[in-house]
């Protein structure tokens, strides 16, 4: 692996010199940090990354290697990956390739050997914003430049690039260490998942709640949807404003009362949207699997793993829904419930993979909720 040199440019002028690895080339998006110690193969593959390069605050990145399993979709959608120190001879079982040649092979641009603690500072500071990497423009003020022409997050629809071109079935189940992903065992619920960026292992936990799981793109209408007949519709995570996918707002509109419906991330949003309400974005986000979420029905704090710029004001919705979740650093919402109609959701990851399993009951929250509503 070489070492040539790179640049991290922020739009606001700070700027980080260090050394490639991955792609070599040129690549911007919103720069943003996650803290998690482990899980860089799924953060990697995690669609609601999509126009974000993602900083590693945990300073070793790269020591287990890239396996074939632990991914959330079938490719990396950041943007570029920063991090303190990159190491090229990884060990462990499963691995199949190191990270460098995966990024390489994949088209990522990364960055290693910058300060991460005072990029993070910076951003917690200062908030997200957008960036530049690059290994081929070496002088800082064109980079500044062009990181300051970027467009910011707010007001795109980025949904709609991530989200399945056709419906499909899913089939696979929960991992196991001698077997690996299990097939489906018997189904009893029939449910529609909206894929707004939709994370596998959310697939692999309802189905293994027993859920027949068929995946639709984005923009199907809600009448597609009822015509399935499904016993519960579930709406995904995903990139981006949640204000700009209307589509979506409206198809959820159609369904509340209808079905029970059950949101997580960017689904909490879309959900709040379609009830009334209005999001704001975040400074800096919640990225990283160890958020402190309490539940305020039993006040017992949770564990989490998050992944999101965006938040519904609770002001706008408190008419209609009661929270039930709320994150103890920041007291953002991080779930309600609707007061009359079989709707929920969450702000964080209850499938988090690797991560705190603290939350995977609320797969079976979603399961009762279908079963009394079974018609």
């Amino acid at each position: 692996m070489g070492m040539k040199k790179a640049i991290l440019a922020l739009a606001d002028g700070m700027v980080f010199e260090g050394r490639s690895f991955g792609a070599e080339g040129e690549t911007s998006g919103e720069v943003v940090f996650n803290t998690s110690m482990t899980g860089y193969q799924e953060i990697l593959t995690d669609p609601s990354y999509k126009g974000q390069i993602v900083t590693m605050t945990y300073p070793q990145i790269g020591n287990y290697g890239v396996n074939c399993e632990d991914v959330e979709s079938a490719k990396p959608y950041v943007e570029g990956f920063v991090v303190k120190e990159y190491l090229d001879i990884p060990s462990n079982w499963r691995m199949k390739k190191t990270l460098h040649q995966y990024l390489h092979e994949q088209g990522i641009v990364g960055i290693q050997g910058i300060d991460t603690r005072a990029l993070t500072r910076h951003l917690r500071d200062f908030g997200a914003q957008p960036g530049v990497i690059s290994t081929k423009d070496a002088d800082a003020v064109s980079l500044v430049a062009k990181a300051k022409k970027l467009p910011v997050t707010t007001g795109l629809d980025l949904a709609k690039v991530v989200t399945c071109k056709e419906p499909y079935q899913w089939n696979e189940g929960d991992w196991d260490l001698e077997k690996g992903y299990t097939r489906k065992p018997a189904s009893t619920y029939k449910v529609v998942a909206y894929d707004y960026g939709i994370k596998r292992n959310i697939l692999r936990l309802l189905t293994s709640a027993g859920c027949d799981v068929t995946v639709v793109p984005a923009a199907t209408p809600a009448e597609d949807v009822l015509a399935m007949s499904p016993d519960g519709v579930f709406l995904s995570n995903g990139p981006g404003d949640p204000e700009p996918v209307t589509y979506a707002i409206e198809n959820i509109r159609k369904l509340l009362g209808k079905k029970p419906v059950f949101g997580i991330c960017l689904g909490q949003q879309l959900l709040g949207l379609a009830l009334g309400g209005k999001t704001y974005k975040l400074k800096f986000g919640h990225h990283g699997a160890n958020q402190p979420i309490m539940d305020l029905t039993t006040r017992k704090v949770e564990i989490a793993a998050e992944n999101h710029g965006f938040a519904v004001d609770m002001e706008t919705v408190k008419d209609q829904v009661v929270m039930t979740h709320v994150n103890l650093n920041d007291n953002t919402c991080e779930g309600f419930r609707h007061r009359t109609l079989p709707a929920f959701s969450v702000q964080y990851h209850p499938e988090a993979s690797p991560g705190p399993h603290d939350s995977r009951y609320l797969f079976a929250r979603f399961i009762d909720m279908m079963e009394k509503h079974k018609q």
